[in-house]
């Protein structure tokens, strides 16, 4: 489990190294802060009264520490990360720690952990799952990378007895021990490569998810499947969702409904019309945060419930404004190739504003599944040509319009522009960009932003 009773060195003074010294102080370890920025370890040093140094100092005391506590974002080969692992000194992250000292007892009985991964969608299926949990007996909150900090969690009042935990590859990666009650991988494809070193490593990261109670995978995505068909745990039971009519042990869509397979017989939760966001991805992520619901007992009239009153948070995949029968979309979160094709899927006619910073990601792939559906291409950012050039051979029907502005709100008013001299009646414009945003945007809410301005007063 934890010990206390040592030195703990926290590398990273920033939030999260904040907020583990400050927990593990409270609770009278003795901590270690390191970090190069001075500025932060003596915001740190003044909140918790722990000691500080700088990384190359606790490099070389590395051997004085019982245990290192990382920041989620300090990669594995990481010199003093790498120095403590050869010297036998254990390496764990924000999340482990809070699993450890929640399971060993020190904020009263253990909470209920569902924890939800993936390459896309983990945002939307936490915030659902949280509001259907919510519904229940007990008090429960989004918590990870959206919402509460997992260790902030662990002390609120009053108490949260169900966490639902949106975890990065990167914090499960450091959580070696982590055995949620229940656990979703929603879908795998590539990401964060340059930080676990390869795509086993990724995928690997996001699998820790997965060893508890139940393992809840996406059925239709077929690198899930092909990594999940081995047990997960000695006790773990696994559930699927699909968007189609599901198999025993599964939850699924039968006569636009979504159904449960699983833990019952095909039981009706709630309508699949009216999801929020619209369209295949909203749905799937309904049921995997449905499925670990009724993992948990949660009944069907909570489930429907929560879904009846649940809006997708800002930039992903919500209808900012509609004009002339034309839908404006903003799924400025689809950052990556993979977000961008389920942002696509369901659309019959769609004008596609893309671009920014693919990182190196194909996108021929992409272009080529939703060629039929394309009747625009407009184009921003440093990888526009990337985009165009492939829709130019697999989309060749499309119209591809670019703008080489680089002032951020030109550059999308003129597109913007463009979508609603090109838009009839039936057709959808989707900010879905496929691509990052640092090259021209503050970041992806920002550019979701500027879409949202411009849709409503280019249209008035």
């Amino acid at each position: 489990m934890i010990r206390l009773d040592g030195p703990i060195l926290v590398t990273g003074a920033g939030v999260s190294g904040a907020g583990c010294a400050r927990m593990l102080c409270d609770l009278g370890a003795r901590v270690t802060v390191a970090d190069d920025n001075e500025t932060a370890r003596l915001r740190v040093a003044e909140a918790t009264g722990c000691d500080t140094c700088d990384v190359a100092t606790a490099l070389a005391r590395i051997a004085d520490y019982r245990m290192v506590v990382t920041s989620p974002g300090w990669r594995p080969d990481t010199p003093i990360l790498r120095r403590a692992a050869d010297t036998g000194t254990e390496v764990i992250g924000d999340v482990e720690l809070a699993w450890r000292l929640d399971r060993a007892g020190y904020f009263g009985d253990p909470r209920t952990w569902l924890v939800i991964t993936g390459t896309n969608g983990k945002t939307t299926t936490t915030a659902m799952c949280a509001a259907m949990m919510s519904q229940g007996p007990d008090t429960a909150a989004a918590v990870g990378n959206i919402g509460v900090a997992v260790g902030d969690a662990l002390t609120a009042e009053p108490r949260i007895d169900v966490l639902v935990a949106e975890l990065s590859s990167f914090q499960l990666h450091w959580a070696p021990t982590l055995t949620p009650d229940a656990g979703a991988l929603l879908n795998l494809a590539d990401d964060h490569i340059d930080w676990h070193g390869s795509f086993d490593g990724y995928a690997d990261a996001k699998l820790r998810a997965l060893r508890g109670g139940y393992a809840v995978i996406g059925v239709d995505d077929a690198e899930v499947v092909s990594r999940t068909s081995g047990p997960h745990g000695p006790d773990t039971e696994t559930v699927g969702f699909t968007l189609g009519i599901p198999a025993r042990g599964q939850l699924g869509v039968i006569d636009g409904n979504l159904v449960d397979n699983a833990f019952g017989d095909n039981l009706v939760l709630a309508p699949a019309d009216g999801i929020s966001p619209a369209g295949p991805a909203g749905i799937q992520d309904a049921l995997a945060a449905a499925a670990l619901a009724r993992s948990q007992g949660l009944e069907p009239a909570a489930i429907r419930e929560a879904l009846a009153v649940y809006e997708v948070s800002g930039h992903r995949g919500q209808v900012v404004h509609d004009h002339a029968g034309v839908d404006y979309i903003d799924n400025s979160k689809a950052t990556n190739p993979h977000a961008a094709d389920a942002a696509l899927t369901g659309h019959d006619s769609v004008i596609w504003i893309a671009g920014g910073q693919l990182k190196g990601a194909d996108v021929d792939e992409l272009v080529a599944r939703h060629a039929p559906h394309l009747k625009a291409v407009l184009l921003l950012g440093a990888d526009r040509e990337i985009l165009a050039r492939a829709v130019r051979k697999h989309a060749p029907h499309a119209v591809v319009h670019r703008t080489d502005s680089t002032d951020p709100e030109e550059a999308m008013n003129r597109l913007v522009a463009a979508a609603v001299d090109i838009a009839e009646a039936g057709d959808t414009v989707l900010l879905a960009p496929a691509a990052a945003s640092l090259d021209m945007y503050r970041g992806m809410g920002h550019r979701g932003d500027c879409f949202t301005r411009a849709a409503r007063d280019l249209t008035e």
